[in-house]
C-alpha cells in the first residue's frame, strides 16, 4: 500500500484525473491526503468533490479556506465573491449530500508514516508554538462545532482577522476563528505566532517583523505537509522543521503535485489551465 499527499485540486479536476492515473493509483491498496482546497477558481469543482467523496476510506482531504467558504456560502449567510466558480455545487441535484461529506472531513491529519515518523497535513501549517498533539486537539474543537447543530452560527461567524495571535486563554468563537485562520489560512507569522493576512505572495513579501511560519523553530520533530501557497511553487526555502510544501499552483497554471508519503518521491503533471 503506497500513501500519496496531494495539493491544492481547486477544480483542476482533469489534471487530478490524470495524476492519479499517472500514479497508478488503486483505492483497493493506496490511499490519498489531501491537503484541502478541493474546490473553487478551477473549471471542475463539482466533479472534484464528487470524485473525491466516491474513493470513500481510500481517501481523507483536510478543510482548506475555499472548502470553507463554500459551506459559508451554502450554510452560513456568506456571499459568492466575484472570482468564485462554486455554482455548480450550489445548484447540483446532490448538492446537501456534498456538503454534508464536505463538513463532515477534518481540519487535520496525524499518522505515523514509515520511514518518516509523525507526518501531520493541515492546509496551511502548523503554528511553531504547538506541538501536532495540540494541533489535534484544538483542529477537534472545530470539527466538533461544525458537526454540531450550532454549526449555522459559527460559519456565519468563522471568518475575520481577529484575533491575529493565539492564546490558550481564547474562548469562544474567538478561540475557534483563531484555530481556523491558523491551519486554513497562516503564511507569514512572527516570533509570538502572531498571523500576517495581507501579504499572499513569495517570500520576498513578508511585512518587517514577519516570516513564513516554517522559517522557526519547533520543539518537535514531526513532519509538516501543507498546501495554500502557490507562491511557494512546492519549496520552503530556509525552512526550520521538515515541512513538504504541496501547493504548485495547478489552478494559475502551475503544476498539480502528488508525494510519496514513506519515500519522499514527488510525482507532477502540468496545468490544463495553459493548454
Amino acid at each position: 500500500m503506497t500513501t500519496y499527499a496531494i495539493g491544492d485540486l481547486q477544480g483542476c479536476h482533469a489534471e487530478f484525473v490524470e495524476l492519479l492515473e499517472r500514479l497508478a493509483f488503486d483505492p483497493r491498496h493506496d490511499r490519498l491526503w489531501l491537503a484541502g482546497d478541493l474546490v473553487n477558481r478551477g473549471p471542475g469543482s463539482l466533479d472534484c468533490l464528487r470524485e473525491v467523496r466516491a474513493l470513500g476510506e481510500a481517501a481523507v482531504t483536510v478543510l482548506g479556506n475555499h472548502d470553507l467558504h463554500l459551506l459559508a456560502v451554502a450554510r452560513g449567510g456568506a456571499s459568492l465573491n466575484r472570482k468564485d466558480t462554486l455554482e455548480s455545487i450550489l445548484e447540483a441535484p446532490d448538492r446537501e449530500a456534498l456538503l454534508d461529506w464536505l463538513q463532515s472531513r477534518p481540519l487535520l491529519v496525524r499518522q505515523a508514516v514509515a520511514g518518516q515518523g509523525d507526518t501531520v497535513m493541515s492546509h496551511a501549517g502548523v503554528l511553531p508554538q504547538w506541538s501536532p498533539a495540540l494541533a489535534e486537539v484544538l483542529a477537534g474543537e472545530v470539527v466538533g462545532e461544525l458537526r454540531s447543530e450550532r454549526s449555522g452560527a459559527f460559519l456565519e461567524q468563522m471568518y475575520g482577522n481577529e484575533p491575529a495571535c493565539w492564546h490558550d486563554s481564547l474562548e469562544g468563537v474567538d478561540r475557534l476563528r483563531a484555530i481556523v485562520n491558523v491551519l486554513t489560512r497562516m503564511r507569514f507569522i512572527d516570533a509570538e505566532g502572531c498571523l500576517d493576512f495581507s501579504a499572499k505572495e513569495g517570500l520576498d513579501s513578508a511585512p518587517a517583523g514577519f516570516a513564513p511560519w516554517f522559517c522557526y523553530p519547533r520543539q518537535d520533530e514531526a513532519r509538516l505537509v501543507f498546501g495554500h501557497w502557490a507562491a511557494l511553487e512546492g519549496k520552503a526555502p530556509g525552512a526550520r522543521a521538515r515541512v513538504e510544501a504541496l501547493d504548485t499552483g495547478c489552478v494559475w497554471g502551475g503544476r498539480l503535485t502528488a508525494l510519496n508519503l514513506s519515500t519522499g518521491e514527488r510525482t507532477g503533471v502540468p496545468s490544463h489551465q495553459r493548454r
